[in-house]
This record gives structure tokens, sequence and C-alpha cells, in this order.
């Protein structure tokens, strides 16, 4: 930590968007709005797949799971953006920008080991269905969920322990409405290589491997299904993998675009709006994805409230 003791730098201002700072009330109802959708769509999928035993089946398990990391993942984001929209102290402290920093790495990394372990999942029980319970028992599920969330601790701690050795001498504005690794990186009077070297391999290893896991999982689904002669059944092979695919579309499409390139200083304002795409929308629209394209969580919503029927 001797380089950290160096840094003159104590706190950092996000700039967040100072072309819309005169809208920052607007901009925080907004945002506001969409941070409760997001808590409450993710808390209601988490209710009705623990309450009801038609849904204690394994694709419910690992949504449930996925439901709690978004709730955790948009909470790292979310209030301090929120609180910037109507303060005037735009501050983060250095100790607190890093904490933030590695909990948005992590989480995110945990997301995409899990959405991974959801593609082996949706393989198992289309190219396997009369074996899925035996193979994919509660022992397994909870291996695959606890190996994704440790799994996004050990990929980042090692990168967010290089970058608060890194020497900070000014300036201590970030160009990001939260503490993003490029941002940080940018600020850096250090000699960065190492960080944007170990950076770019977490990147690579974890979202293209959990890709090709992810591709190489659904390769099989495809060949399966299309043997299928029932057209029906085809239809329903395919509507249980729908929502599934919706997700990872969305977030490998911004994730890569963020972070697997060798320099993180470039594009940094092209960034901030995808990172909104990443961090507020998409946590917003997957429960609606999931509950709206799946015929059974709604089944089991109206027999619970049927006044909406």
């Amino acid at each position: 930590m001797v380089l950290a003791n160096q840094s003159t730098v104590k706190e950092f201002v996000l700039l967040g968007f100072p072309h819309l700072h005169h809208l920052g009330f607007l901009l925080f109802l907004v945002h506001l709005m969409i941070y409760l959708l997001t808590l409450a769509g993710n808390v209601v999928i988490i209710a009705i797949t623990w309450a009801d035993h038609r849904l204690h089946t394994p694709m419910y398990f690992f949504l449930r799971s996925f439901s709690f990391l978004e709730i955790c993942f948009t909470s790292v984001i979310v209030p301090k953006m929120l609180a910037n929209f109507v303060s005037e102290d735009k501050t983060i402290s250095f100790a607190g920008c890093i904490a933030q920093a590695f909990f948005y790495l992590s989480l995110g990394v945990s997301e995409f080991l899990l959405l991974a372990a959801m593609s082996v999942d949706r393989y198992v029980a289309i190219c396997y269905p009369l074996r899925y319970m035996a193979i994919m028992n509660g022992r397994v599920c909870t291996f695959m969920v606890l190996t994704s969330w440790f799994g996004g601790f050990f990929f980042i701690i090692g990168l967010i322990m290089l970058i608060s050795r890194l020497s900070f001498c000014g300036p201590n504005v970030l160009n990001h409405f939260f503490c993003d690794l490029g941002p940080l990186v940018s600020l850096s009077c250090s000699n960065t290589h190492l960080v944007e070297s170990m950076d770019f391999l977490v990147a690579a290893v974890v979202l293209l491997g959990s890709l090709a896991i992810t591709v190489l999982s659904y390769s099989y689904i495809v060949a399966t299904v299309i043997r299928i002669p029932s057209a029906k059944e085809r239809r329903k092979a395919f509507s249980t993998c729908s929502s599934h695919i919706i997700v990872l579309s969305i977030f490998y499409g911004s994730c890569i675009f963020m972070y697997v390139r060798p320099k993180q200083r470039d594009g940094l304002d092209i960034t901030k709006g995808v990172a909104i795409v990443n961090t507020v929308i998409t946590p917003m629209l997957n429960p609606f994805i999931y509950s709206l394209r799946n015929k059974q969580v709604i089944q089991v919503h109206l027999a619970q409230y049927p006044v909406f029927q």
C-alpha cells in the first residue's frame, strides 16, 4: 500500500452527466422510479418462486438467486447516483470509491458466472429431461450458485488491490456517475499498464469464457430441439429459454463493449451511456422479461392474486 499512501487525492468528484445538471431533480425522480421498480420486480420474483412449491425447481432456484444478485448489484450504484442528482456535494472518499468499484465488478462477474450456470441448467433440462432432477439436484445447484458468488470475489480482488496501490496526484474529477475502472485508471499518475492488462485479461476470461459455455450449451439445445418431431413441443422447449437469451444478449453486448478492450481510458463518454443500460435499465427489465415471458410464473401469480384475472 506504499503508493496509495503517496496519493494526494483523498476523495473523488463524480462528474456524472454535466450537460444534464439543470435536470437534476427530474433525473432523480426518473431514476428513483426505475430503482423502485427494479427492487419491487426482483422481490416479487423471489417471493413467488420461494412461496409456491410448484416453482421449487432448479430453474427457479437459479432465477431467485439471480434476482437477489440484481438487487445487490443495482444497489451498489443507484443510491449514490440518486444522491448526486440533488446534492451539490458529489464527492466520494477514496476508500468509498475503491469499495464501490470492488462490489460493482465482483457482483457483475458473479452475474455472468450465474448466467452461464443457468445456460447449463437449460441444457440439462432440454437435452436430458428424464435425468434432469437427478443431475441438477439441490447440492449441485447450491454449489453452482455459491461458485458464482465466490468466483466474482476471487476474480476481482487482485485487480482491486492493484488499483488501490496506484498513486493519484490530481485532478480528482471522475468522468462517470460511479467509480468504474476506466475513469479511475485515467486519473492515476502511476504506470497503469499492469492494471489495464490484468483488467483486459479478467474481462476476457469472464465474459468470453462464460459466453463460450453459454454458446456451447445453446448449440446442444438447438441441435436437440430441431430433432423434436412435434412443432408444439419445439416451441415449448424454445420458450423455456427465450427469456434467458434476451437477458444474455443485453448483458453480454453492453459489457463486452465496455470492458473487453486493451485501453480503459478510451471512449469514457460513450461508456457512460452504455453503463446506464447495464446498471439501471437492464436490472429493471429483467424481472419483467422473466415473468411476462414465463407462463408458469404468470399462472402462479394469478392463482395467488385472482383479482388480476
